[in-house]
């Protein structure tokens, strides 16, 4: 069985040049970089005045070991769209370093459902990543230089809320004491790193509709207090011009291709248990403004990447969702039922049918707290058994959603057909009725509150006094009004990743608030959430390596 990488570099890609002609995009709104990547200049989304495509949301199950394959279905339903006849575009998160050389892997699908050239796509790419984690950089570096040029704006070097960055996973740098060996070298304080899509810089830019605008939630974003509690902002510390430049080419989305030659904007990459795990707010309108259908993702579960999707995304962009499709495997969902990941083999109903219920959670969730059409797509596997596929079917039949079967990972857009069909159908005669699961009008208790209780299914918060202060300054400061993004284990409702399935009866601890202000949301930390991952004790790294001729092996 070939590897994602061999079966990647087995397909001879189109000219990128090509791939924009497909998408209606002119020659002078393309800025190549190399053969098979280029960057898109953003003033043809004020060039063109087509209507807005349909926009449709891949999301999942919550992840476990067996896998679900959210981005290898987005890419195959993208295919098997194409497949039938309709004008469709793909929208993806980039990759990050740290994930792609530790023990996620890379976000560019998978089997025959992926986009390429999947090496550049999942190393380096354009360097939007380093763009972003230099500006990041640059911030720091200016803060600190101030406090040691004097510090006029009195901001108390105890009170510096601004990490650095680096795009990778490196627990050494979680906790950092820098500014040492005496008085020429900056003033010694606590410091620590944050993995660069972790970053603010990387959520103001995945939010931001312009320019103008992405220079506007950088002058916002807040780095520190004074003496006398008030914030420091970069703005202040006069860093935006600064920033913007570093900036200004990354923030243009990047298209690549499927290996079918569906045009696909992957543009951005915050992650989902940590930040609001979505891609651009640009290359989404672009792939709707290009396409009549235009498909993204949000990262992990749906009480994650959909709640942030729709909830931030999707409120602050004015985007409405056409139809949203949950994709799950009977596997993980055997592995929810308490199963390990060594008996998945073998049918096991009594235990599909513990697990079932965290497929239906995050079903009743988009059809009853959302109000969106929505179809379950599952990810057939050879071990899977007709009776299994029927109790899943069935169950979700209890909730009025349809299960479509899907092989894109072994077929390609061939697989994707019959689930792209029902998307169409969910998109031309099911209207929904989109609906924010909280207004922001409440207090910041009150949304966490009810993400908590209508998202997760839990009973309610226990707000630690650490936290408690923190929203009252938070409010005193007027950020009270903004949504909220959940910093929260990605394998459970709960804040607890031992608790599988559909939990009950649990509370949601609340240990650290703090605001985003450049990106507008207040940062809710749970549970044992860390900001910089670290590697896992075989990293993927080991396996990677570059022969005599420059190709790259053991990438997935």
């Amino acid at each position: 069985m070939k590897t994602d990488i061999e079966i990647a570099q087995s397909v001879e890609m189109k000219p990128i040049t090509e791939i924009a002609a497909s998408a209606g995009i002119s020659d002078e709104y393309l800025e190549q970089y190399g053969k098979y990547k280029a960057k898109i200049d953003l003033s043809l989304l004020d060039k063109t005045d087509k209507k807005d495509g349909k926009l449709i949301l891949v999301t999942a199950i919550t992840p476990t070991p067996a896998g679900e394959g959210k981005t290898t279905t987005t890419i195959g339903l993208a295919d098997g769209m194409k497949r039938i006849g309709k004008n469709v575009m793909v929208a993806l998160r980039e990759p990050s370093l740290g994930p792609v050389f530790g023990v996620k892997g890379g976000a560019a699908g998978g089997g025959y459902a992926q986009v390429v050239p999947m090496e550049d796509i999942n190393l380096h790419f354009t360097g939007d990543f380093h763009a972003i984690g230099a500006a990041n950089n640059l911030l720091a570096a200016m803060l600190d230089n101030h406090i040691y040029q004097g510090n006029k704006l009195n901001i108390d070097p105890r009170r510096i809320t601004w990490k650095r960055c680096v795009d990778m996973n490196d627990r050494q740098l979680r906790f950092v004491t820098d500014g040492l060996g005496g008085r020429v070298n900056g003033t010694p304080r606590e410091d620590g790193y944050d993995i660069t899509v972790a970053s603010e810089i990387m959520a103001v830019f995945c939010l931001s509709s312009s320019i103008d605008d992405l220079k506007e939630r950088l002058s916002k974003i807040i780095v520190g207090y004074t003496y006398d509690e008030k914030p420091v902002t970069a703005g202040d510390l006069k860093a935006v011009g600064a920033m913007t430049a570093l900036l200004k080419d990354a923030i243009k989305p990047n298209l690549v291709q499927t290996l079918e030659g569906t045009p696909a904007f992957v543009h951005g990459g915050p992650f989902a248990n940590i930040a609001h795990g979505c891609n651009s707010v640009m290359a989404t309108r672009l792939a709707m403004k290009l396409g009549d259908y235009a498909i993204t993702e949000a990262g992990f579960g749906a009480d994650l990447g959909a709640e942030k999707f729709l909830d931030i995304k999707c409120r602050m962009a004015g985007l409405t969702p056409s139809a949203v499709v949950i994709v799950a495997t009977v596997r993980a969902l055997k592995m929810h039922g308490g199963l390990a990941k060594t008996e998945l083999g073998s049918e096991n109903l009594e235990a599909l049918e513990k697990g079932i219920p965290n497929l239906l959670r995050h079903v009743s969730n988009i059809k009853n707290v959302y109000k969106l059409p929505s179809v379950v797509a599952v990810n057939r596997f050879p071990t899977d058994t007709d009776s299994e596929i029927d109790l899943i079917i069935k169950k979700c039949k209890e909730l009025g959603v349809n299960v479509v079967l899907s092989n894109v990972w072994a077929e390609g857009g061939k697989g994707g057909e019959e689930l792209a069909r029902e998307v169409v159908r969910l998109c031309d005669e099911e209207k929904g009725d989109f609906t924010y699961s909280y207004e922001l009008d409440g207090t910041i208790e009150e949304k966490i509150e009810a993400i908590v209780k209508k998202v997760y299914g839990g009973n309610g918060i226990k707000v630690l006094p650490a936290a408690k202060k923190q929203i009252a300054t938070l409010t005193a400061l007027g950020f009270d009004k903004c949504p909220v993004c959940m910093a929260k284990t990605q394998y459970s409702f709960s804040d607890d990743q031992t608790k599988l399935g559909a939990p009950e009866n649990f509370e949601v601890t609340i240990k650290n608030v703090k605001v985003s202000a450049g990106a507008g949301f207040v940062v809710v930390l749970t549970g044992d959430i860390m900001t910089m991952p670290g590697l896992p004790k075989v990293p993927a790294a080991e396996n990677i390596d570059v022969t005599s001729d420059g190709k790259i092996i053991g990438l997935f």
